[in-house]
């Protein structure tokens, strides 16, 4: 199916491995213009128009990126925002530290971005703007607190923006995916590791034991979830809103 994003200029953050690799691949590979973003330096593979190196947990630094992309590539047409970060722990051992950290790379660096485009999407009537929330968004994770928290306020945030900016020409989206093979659970020290730690398991038990929970009886790959992403970003879901996609395996059983 073509998109048509052929020459649609795309902003990924968080994209330079995992779900937001992909989908910069992906929207690439339609004919998008598209602006990776990373504390790293380019995703390998995908071609990108432009690649920013930022740290998007930092005030300033999402305005940072939608400038330079804007000054590069004269608009913003579509914004992905997946950047993100989780971690294992109790409710009573996230520290203060840990909730503002978590607060303003999961969410306030979405605020940021999105307040960033939205001038030049209201100039022209017109804009497109995704962000990944998660299963935990939907159904809180009691080993991951301070990550659903902020994924729930994504869902909240991804409503809002649809409803206010529906009369400009804007539309806004979610998307809650389930457990994923990408760095965050696979990568040494990641979620898989620090949940074998604290159960006594082993590694592949946990990873075993993750992907029979969903009813599909696996993790995703960081290329089905990016096929939803790109789907939201294009014409073909016009008049698409203020929706939450499921991309979970069958994890999260409500139909809302």
């Amino acid at each position: 199916m073509d998109l048509g994003l052929q020459d649609t200029v795309c902003v990924i953050t968080g994209s330079t491995g995992g779900i937001g690799r992909e989908t910069a691949r992906l929207l690439a590979g339609e004919g998008a213009k598209v602006v990776t973003a990373g504390r790293g330096g380019e995703a390998p593979g995908v071609g990108e128009a432009l690649h920013v190196r930022v740290d998007l947990g930092r005030a300033g630094e999402p305005e940072r990126l939608v400038r330079e992309a804007e000054a590069r590539l004269g608009r913003v047409d579509v914004l992905v925002n997946n950047v993100g970060a989780a971690k294992q722990h109790s409710f009573e051992e996230v520290t203060e530290e840990d909730w503002e950290a978590l607060w303003q790379l999961n969410v306030m660096s979405y605020i940021r971005t999105i307040r960033a485009v939205l001038p030049g999407m209201k100039e022209r009537g017109s804009g497109v703007i995704v962000n990944v929330s998660s299963t935990a968004g939907k159904r809180p994770s009691a080993s991951m607190p301070d990550y659903s928290l902020t994924k729930a306020a994504v869902l909240s945030l991804s409503r809002l923006v649809a409803d206010v900016y529906a009369k400009n020409g804007i539309r806004s989206n979610a998307v809650t995916p389930g457990p994923t093979a990408t760095e965050a659970w696979l990568g040494e020290g990641g979620l898989a590791d620090q949940q074998a730690a604290r159960t006594g398991k082993t590694r592949d038990e946990v990873l075993a034991a993750v992907g029979a929970g969903r009813p599909l009886g696996r993790l995703a790959e960081p290329g089905e979830i990016a096929a939803v992403i790109a789907f939201l970003c294009s014409p073909q879901t016009s008049y698409v809103t203020g929706a939450a996609w499921s991309a979970d395996g069958g994890t999260v059983p409500i139909i809302v």
